[in-house]
């Protein structure tokens, strides 16, 4: 019989066999997807879908220590997207996108239910499904913007703006769905006290972090390396995240809060580069893992890819019609539209959740990825023909640009 660390020991080489094939193929296929214009993440959730049980068996998204590897992976990833974020943006565009975002949230979830209902799911299912329906991705729809040089238009300022308060509320609705996958109930009460905490500890912790973390960096800078710096920002973002899990939030809450205050400071750029370099190696394990969660054998049954087809038609058509909610812009309400469209990385930590926590099955988790892949896939060819090539004279796309990190990672 193996004692406890003579088992560990012996599969310290197959977690490393499955960390070096999950981390190959992602990256492969993460380049080969943007050779042909895609985001590299959709390359990376195919690199899972082709490594997991049901085609090579090479990667178990069971297996804990990758399951900790991929949490990890979503945390940095939020907290990139938070470095990400320029808050006055929202102010920018003011009312038009908060429209948007709203519509944009508030008509998915409803189509959600809808849908559903016509399924005949249990309340837990219906609320993931709803929810999953409710994310934007701004990384890639930034990332595809930023590309074309067309990042100062109108129409992408309101979708940038929309993207990011969809975000915000897409968390908070995670952060619901959480505790209610946990074993709580849906009252009205509890949504409320639930999306009290999630803005009050955001408004809290930016109050809180604009006098203390400037002079604190600013002193670690004068006796510390950029790596230091990027260390104890990562350190932040990780007690951050266990603050807003103790104080009843998320954790993805809290690392999207610290991205969110280290965003403004000088020191931004120094976090990020190291946050990059972290992120290489936990965010694709992230995606390998969805990836391989979903069971491409479930796509046999016809019910399965009908839900997902159905899915992909009311997640479009959600976002699309956002884009029409300000009847007041004169902009390119179908470039605003389109934009909206991504699920991307947002949408499947929905959907994970609800794998995780046993209330999707197998069968409306594949239609759900599905939704996911289709939606990201369908966006960036949409949005290049809608508004052309790059105007001349724009320069190359800036390394520090909202979408970057997710892209590279």
């Amino acid at each position: 019989m193996l004692l406890p660390a003579e088992a560990a020991a012996q599969s310290v080489p197959h977690v490393l066999l499955v960390l070096a094939a999950a981390l190959a193929a992602a990256k492969a296929l993460g380049e080969v997807a943007e050779r042909f214009g895609q985001p590299a993440v959709v390359g990376e959730l195919l690199a899972g879908v082709a490594l997991g049980p049901s085609v090579l068996a090479i990667v178990d998204p069971g297996l804990p220590v990758l399951h900790v590897l991929a949490e990890i992976g979503v945390i940095i990833l939020l907290f990139q997207i938070g470095l990400e974020t320029d808050l006055r943006r929202l102010v920018s565009v003011g009312g038009t996108a908060a429209t948007v975002a709203v519509v944009g949230v508030a008509l998915p979830f409803a189509l959600g239910l809808g849908v559903a209902e016509v399924l005949g799911l249990a309340e837990l299912p219906a609320l993931v499904v709803a929810a999953a329906l409710t994310a934007t991705s701004v990384g890639i729809t930034a990332r595809v913007l930023a590309d074309l040089g067309r990042l100062q238009e109108r129409e992408s300022q309101v979708v940038l703006g929309a993207a990011v308060i969809d975000d915000i509320v897409g968390l908070v609705i995670l952060a619901v769905v959480t505790r209610l996958v946990a074993g709580g109930t849906l009252t009205v009460s509890g949504v409320g006290l639930t999306a009290l905490v999630a803005f009050g500890f955001v408004g809290a912790a930016l109050l809180v972090g604009r006098f203390v973390v400037p002079p604190m960096f600013r002193l670690i800078a004068r006796v510390g390396s950029e790596q230091t710096l990027a260390t104890l920002g990562i350190v932040v973002a990780f007690l951050t995240a266990v603050l807003a899990d103790r104080v009843g939030s998320a954790l993805i809450i809290g690392a999207f809060t610290a991205g969110l205050v280290f965003a403004p400071t000088p020191h931004r750029h120094a976090i990020e580069r190291g946050v990059v370099r972290l992120g290489h190696f936990f965010v694709p394990i992230f995606f390998v893992s969805v990836g391989a969660s979903v069971d491409v054998r479930t796509f046999a049954q016809g019910s399965v890819l009908l839900i997902g087809i159905l899915l992909v038609a009311v997640a479009v058509l959600g976002k699309f019609a956002a884009g029409f909610a300000p009847f007041w812009f004169t902009g390119r309400k179908v470039v605003v539209g389109v934009g909206m469209i991504p699920r991307g990385e947002v949408g499947l930590i929905f959907a994970q959740t609800g794998l995780t926590a046993g209330v999707l099955d197998p069968g409306l988790f594949s239609a759900l990825t599905f939704m996911v892949i289709v939606t990201t896939l369908m966006a960036p060819p949409l949005l290049k023909r809608l508004l052309g090539p790059r105007p001349p004279g724009t320069g190359p796309a800036p390394a520090d640009l909202p979408g970057e990190l997710v892209n590279e990672a």
